[in-house]
């Protein structure tokens, strides 16, 4: 271990045969914290070559790999950002196409939120499948979201704990890794890579994103497995709605063809690009197969399907998740024109209702939440709703109103993007 972290240390790149002995040994807890965040920095610093990249990442997918064949024919990863709700739209969606759609999800920490927190809003659903279950569930339905399993590229969770508490989370090489040796470990054909980025974004930097997708693709291309990266905007909330059931309510409403249109047209663009790969058509015919199959109602009729089939009541379909008791909200006494959103401010405001955990095992609050209705470049007239929030008590609501407020900037010229598809890599 001590010749890998002076190699490193050293820009000397490590073999491929090295890479694996050093995830091994990871997997294997033989060698020490220490170490391994030593090795972490030297990362950090001196960065990775392309093939220590490649040979990374296949070790830390392949190391205690889960043996499960993939059910799925495309697969989607967001790197986070506030608001983003469009896994619950995409695997319906997907399904509805023809396009079986197994995912594995994560559970939210800090400002954005996991895709498994929203769907426990559902009374009774199931997170946790065992195998003869989610077969017969992609057999039968064509969808399942179910949580990682603790085999699927173990490394991963000590590497990220370890960057966590050591300064060396922002680093290309070790985002790229973590990322793709999931989505390798999956064994998915077919990948989208949704990268936000803006103020609500893990990557705020348009240059650092493009970096971090080429590298994606780059992985991808090694591994005989496709992948595109579309790096869509975070400069403001992608929807209206953020928390955990009120982000269930709008991707349903979404689904019934009423969702905001930010939030669809993005659903659209995203589910469009996963068609045609999957199933190799131009990306036209593509768009608008998915415009029909959501116009239509057969992705909300396979929603149902899947939710009620993974544990969800069908009751709890019939009308929207109930939210929390304590609704205010900002109405404006005088004409408001949004020229800057804190995205992450809006994040950290739902986080204080207890919609996310600042720590791991925390527990959350599926009731409480935020509608921001504010978008760049809008003008409010008074009278105008700006924000809704949905809390316990008084005084967490007028805490979080005032959070949001403090978001919304008015002063000087317009900055950030709108929203949508800033580029595409592949």
């Amino acid at each position: 271990m001590i010749a890998f972290i002076e190699k490193t240390r050293d820009h000397v790149a490590l073999s491929a045969e090295e890479i694996e002995s050093l995830i091994e040994s990871i997997v294997a807890d033989t060698v020490p914290d220490y170490q391994v965040a030593a090795w972490l920095m030297a990362v950090y610093l001196n960065g990775l070559t392309d093939p220590e990249v490649f040979a990374l990442t296949k070790a830390m997918a392949e190391t205690g790999a889960s043996p499960m064949q993939s059910m799925g024919l495309v697969d989607k990863h967001s790197t986070g950002g506030v608001g983003d709700k469009t896994s619950l739209i995409l695997a319906p969606l997907m399904a509805a196409a023809g396009v079986p759609m197994l995912k594995m999800s994560g559970r939210g920490l800090g400002h954005t939120g996991g895709t498994l927190d929203k769907l426990e809003s559902l009374p009774g659903f199931r997170v946790d499948l065992d195998p003869a279950s989610l077969d017969r569930q992609m057999h039968s339905v064509g969808v399942a979201i179910v949580a990682q399993s603790p085999t699927l590229a173990p490394s991963d969770a000590r590497l990220y704990a370890l960057r966590d508490v050591t300064g060396t989370v922002d680093s290309i090489p070790l985002i790229a890794a973590s990322i793709m040796s999931k989505k390798l470990a999956a064994k998915s054909p077919n990948i989208v890579l949704d990268v936000k980025v803006g103020s609500g974004a893990f990557m705020a930097n348009v240059e650092r994103a493009v970096q971090l997708a080429e590298l994606m693709v780059r992985i991808g291309k090694a591994h005989h497995v496709a992948v595109k990266a579309i790096l869509t905007n975070m400069d403001q909330p992608l929807g209206y709605a953020i928390g955990n059931a009120i982000e269930v309510n709008e991707a349903m409403d979404t689904l019934k063809g009423s969702g905001p249109r930010d939030l669809t047209e993005e659903s659209i663009t995203l589910a469009s690009h996963m068609l045609a790969m999957a199933r190799h058509l131009d990306l036209g015919e593509s768009h608008q197969r998915i415009e029909r199959i959501l116009e239509s109602g057969a992705a909300w009729k396979k929603f149902e399907q899947w939710v009620v089939s993974q544990g969800a009541d069908p009751a709890c379909l019939k009308q929207d998740l109930p939210l929390a008791p304590v609704h205010q909200s900002w109405v404006l006494d005088h004409s408001l024109r949004v020229t800057r959103i804190d995205t992450k401010q809006l994040g950290l405001a739902a986080l204080a209702l207890g919609a996310g955990r600042v720590v791991k095992g925390q527990p959350v609050d599926h009731g409480v939440g935020i509608r921001c209705y504010a978008k760049i470049n809008q003008t409010m007239d008074p009278g105008t709703t700006v924000a809704e929030v949905y809390a316990r008590t008084s005084e967490a609501a007028q805490k979080a109103i005032h959070m949001v407020q403090n978001a919304i900037h008015q002063d000087g010229q317009a900055s950030g993007t709108p929203g949508g598809v800033i580029r595409i890599v592949e």
